[in-house]
């Protein structure tokens, strides 16, 4: 492992371990896009509780970060597991007393193609860097009748790009993939990967799917 990349990880693991920022995805042209820690650390907000609302069965929260949603899912006695492949995400998930995996989803999963309710929050719609992907990928972990539950970007954009994490005090992670998709974006996606919008809200400015396997495919894997 190079410096560099044991230096992204720390600072992230650092963050999350404090509870606090700053920490940035940077592209190549420098834009930043801040990653909100603090609340990713803090209890659900008016946002996530309306993701928690929607939930049935068994929950797959892709991508939990410090796992304010397995641990909400927990204490209501729901069944839920997050995955992440931060070590530190899912050593905090655990202490908030949720069930988590260190484990990529691209990766063997528990229960692939019995998750009734999976979810895509805090822009992990962009893990890998291709939606379509991922969304291919999800036909296959969940049930013939789950639902996946995403937050999409709050602007109208369809991006693929390079990043590296950013401290905001100079310090660069190693490149990874990434993608941001609004609303339209990801729709579009949605409806040529076999799933169907069933829903679309939006609370305190960030806008979400629902989406439903497509009929004529729903029993495709």
């Amino acid at each position: 492992m190079t410096a560099t990349t044991t230096w992204r990880a720390d600072a992230y693991t650092e963050a999350l371990r404090t509870g606090r920022g700053p920490l940035f995805l940077r592209r190549d042209d420098g834009w930043l896009l801040p990653l909100e820690v603090e609340r990713w650390c803090e209890a659900p907000d008016a946002a996530d509780r309306s993701v928690l609302d929607r939930c049935h069965g068994a929950v797959l929260d892709i991508g939990c970060g410090p796992g304010r949603l397995v641990a909400a899912l927990a204490a209501e006695g729901r069944r839920a597991l997050g995955i992440d492949i931060s070590p530190e995400a899912v050593t905090r998930t655990e202490l908030l007393g949720g069930t988590a995996l260190c484990r990529s989803v691209f990766d063997p999963l528990p229960a692939e193609g019995r998750w009734d309710t999976v979810l895509l929050i805090d822009g992990n719609a962009g893990i890998g860097g291709d939606p379509a992907a991922l969304l291919r990928r999800l036909r296959r972990i969940t049930s013939r009748t789950g639902l996946v539950l995403a937050e999409c970007a709050p602007v109208d954009v369809d991006e693929r790009c390079e990043v590296r994490v950013d401290d905001g005090r100079g310090g660069l992670g190693t490149p990874f993939p990434w993608a941001r998709a609004g609303v339209r974006a990801l729709s579009a996606l949605a409806a040529g990967t076999g799933w169907s919008v069933s829903e679309t809200w939006t609370v305190t400015g960030r806008p979400f799917l629902a989406l439903a396997p497509q009929p004529c495919v729903a029993g495709s894997r």
